[in-house]
């Protein structure tokens, strides 16, 4: 399906959830909504779905105008945080149901199918009660996938379970919406989350829509500093910087050689992602003394929280590392990994191949 909204808007009395917004779905793909809570993801998704609608704008299904069309009448499979299930019909009549509706062949063959593909196949014959999360939320995916519906929207739908089933369920779902014909949109609120499911990324933050492309596009390219805010993980570093003579001049004096149009002396913001900063040295590399403020181990990774002659700083280490508080530390970056914003928070620069 190809869904295209023109001008959209969300209000309620003189709430506003979403301000004037155009986006069109690049059909048969993966678009992650992403955005922290309250951003808009799901008032746009209900738009999109039919289960509201809009203030003012257009949705458009193949050239087809859809808006204020119920829910009821369009064909839209719908996975949510909670698990949704038929209570009283089994895990195979609850992945049945579209196709019995629909009166295909095979029935049988299909079912057993998608259970093994969401590996619940010992579960067939249970009642969702009867089921952990995990394997409740893989019986809702099996049924959406069932009907091959031209659109399939989830909204958050990992947010309630464990790391690990999280984990599992992501790579899996990049595996299966790769072989489907559905256009798919996927709420989070995790950068990381859109990274590993790839397709395109639409950036939403307090109901604007900041940006919209290929997701390692919208990453690497943010247009500006709220989208940069937004789609990194930790957040990214944000510095005072000026345009000098021969590069951008940090609020401690340091200069980083970096090529920036406009006039000396021009403000800018300097952005440096958690994961560009590191504690050895390479050829090039501008060197930042502070102190540690706090350390963090989270699995295979260690943050650390320093502060410095620019501000405090958080950096992302590969592997487990042990700081003491209050030690002195050096982080290094090489200055090509630096983001460049203008007085207005645009981008100017962004590092070359996508090396931060």
């Amino acid at each position: 399906m190809e869904l295209t909204l023109e001008r959209i808007e969300q209000r309620a009395g003189a709430q506003t959830y979403l301000y004037p917004l155009d986006l069109k779905l690049v059909p048969r793909a993966v678009t992650v909504l992403l955005g922290a809570t309250q951003a808009g993801k799901t008032t746009l998704m209900r738009v999109m779905a039919g289960l509201d609608a809009p203030a003012e704008g257009r949705v458009l299904a193949d050239g087809k105008d859809v808006t204020g069309v119920p829910v009821r009448a369009r064909n839209i499979a719908m996975v949510y945080q909670q698990f949704i299930n038929y209570p009283s019909m089994s895990v195979y009549d609850n992945i049945a149901s579209p196709l019995v509706l629909r009166k295909e062949q095979d029935v049988d063959a299909r079912v057993n199918q998608l259970a093994a593909k969401l590996h619940i196949e010992p579960f067939l014959r249970r009642l969702p009660a009867e089921l952990s999360g995990g394997q409740q939320q893989r019986v809702a995916l099996a049924r959406a996938l069932a009907k091959k519906a031209p659109l399939m929207l989830l909204d958050e739908p990992l947010v309630n379970l464990d790391y690990k089933l999280r984990e599992e369920l992501r790579e899996e779902l990049t595996q299966l919406f790769a072989s489907g014909d559905s256009t798919v949109v996927y709420a989070t609120t995790e950068p990381t989350e859109a990274l590993l499911l790839g397709g395109h990324t639409a950036l939403m933050d307090a109901g604007e829509l900041l940006q919209y492309g290929p997701t390692a596009e919208v990453f690497h390219r943010p247009k500006s500093i709220r989208v940069a805010r937004a789609f990194s993980d930790p957040p990214m570093n944000l510095v005072a910087a000026s345009a000098g003579q021969s590069g951008i001049v940090l609020s401690s004096g340091m200069t980083l050689p970096l090529e920036v149009p406009g006039a000396p002396g021009a403000a800018l913001t300097a952005g440096i992602r958690a994961s560009a900063l590191r504690v050895d040295a390479r050829d090039g590399d501008a060197a930042l003394a502070g102190r540690v403020e706090l350390a963090e181990i989270s699995g295979s990774e260690t943050f650390v929280h320093v502060d410095t002659a620019i501000g405090a700083l958080v950096a992302q280490l590969p592997g487990v590392h042990q700081f003491r508080l209050g030690a002195t530390v050096r982080l290094h970056l090489n200055p090509a990994q630096v983001y460049i914003f203008d007085a207005a928070g645009d981008l100017l620069v962004a590092p070359a191949n996508g090396a931060a």
